[in-house]
């Protein structure tokens, strides 16, 4: 009687077997696809406007952060220094720089400056004040926290696209900026690049 049940079912069987491993192979997939190429995430706060707004959806690359370098207005997710949730914020500064902020203006100093075509002279040496095309031009940004020079020696300088808020390198990630407080955002602490949105705020249109 079983061998006949299980002959009469067996077409039933393999195709549960079948779809069994199908769902076992797309978890595999989706499983190595968000721990090394990309992972969604949402947007939570007003760090990123106007360029990010609340609850959009973005997919965040990991491939840069492995084999790749990460570039000047990058916009990357990553966990600060001493904290626990994912950032999102804008690179600024890059290794072997001084960001410095002085009237409402932020200057990248650097043996090196790039030759910028909106950039306009300053009265350091080596500095040129850095072209922002995401902000409004009456933007303006200023040093909080006591401190308006930050040397990049290594890794990144990363800050919030809404300069009104001042969860970033500016500020330490809200722990001031006193001697043993790091502002910069080691590679290893760092997720990935944005890469693109899936789902923007439309009503911002």
């Amino acid at each position: 009687m079983k061998s006949t049940f299980w002959r009469k079912h067996a077409k039933f069987w393999a195709e549960v077997f079948d779809l069994l491993v199908f769902l076992i192979l797309v978890f595999w997939i989706v499983l190595f696809i968000r721990l090394f190429i990309a992972t969604p995430y949402t947007v939570i706060g007003s760090s990123m406007v106007p360029n990010f707004y609340q609850k959009d959806w973005i997919i965040v690359e990991k491939i840069t952060q492995r084999f790749g370098n990460f570039e000047r207005w990058d916009v990357i997710v990553f966990v600060a220094p001493w904290k626990t949730s994912p950032y999102i914020k804008r690179i600024i500064g890059l290794p072997w720089e001084t960001v410095l902020f002085e009237n409402d203006n932020v200057y990248i100093c650097s043996e090196n400056i790039p030759d910028w075509s909106l950039v306009k002279d300053s009265e350091w040496n080596n500095c040129e004040i850095l072209p922002e095309p995401y902000l409004s031009e009456d933007v303006k940004t200023v040093a909080t926290c006591w401190k308006n020079e930050f040397k990049v020696e290594w890794w990144y300088f990363v800050m919030w696209d809404n300069r009104w808020r001042t969860t970033d390198s500016l500020c330490c990630f809200w722990i001031q900026c006193y001697e043993w407080a790091n502002y910069i955002v080691p590679n290893n602490y760092l997720i990935g690049k944005v890469w693109v949105r899936l789902y923007p705020n439309y009503t911002k249109f």
